[in-house]
C-alpha cells in the first residue's frame, strides 16, 4: 500500500474546496435568477414543514451542464 503525500492531499482538498465554494456561489447566484422556482418545480407545504421537488430546474441544470461537457469535449479533439 502506498502512503500517501500530505502535499497531494492538501493540494486534493483545496481543488474540492474551490469546487464546493464555486458551486455555491452558483447556486446562490440562479436562484436569485428564479432557476429554482420554475413552473414544473413541485412544492408541497403543510403546517410542520414542506417538500420540494426541482423537476423543471433539474432538466435546466443537465441540459445546460450536457451541453458544457459536450463544448469543452468538442475543442479538445
Amino acid at each position: 500500500m502506498m502512503d500517501p503525500d500530505p502535499g497531494q492531499i492538501g493540494r486534493l482538498l483545496m481543488l474540492v474546496g474551490g469546487v464546493l465554494v464555486v458551486s455555491g456561489g452558483l447556486l446562490i447566484l440562479l436562484g436569485r435568477f428564479g432557476l429554482f422556482h420554475l413552473p414544473g418545480d413541485l412544492v408541497w407545504r403543510w403546517r410542520h414543514g414542506r417538500v420540494y421537488v426541482p423537476i423543471a430546474s433539474c432538466l435546466v441544470l443537465s441540459a445546460v451542464l450536457t451541453l458544457i461537457l459536450w463544448l469543452i469535449h468538442w475543442f479538445r479533439r
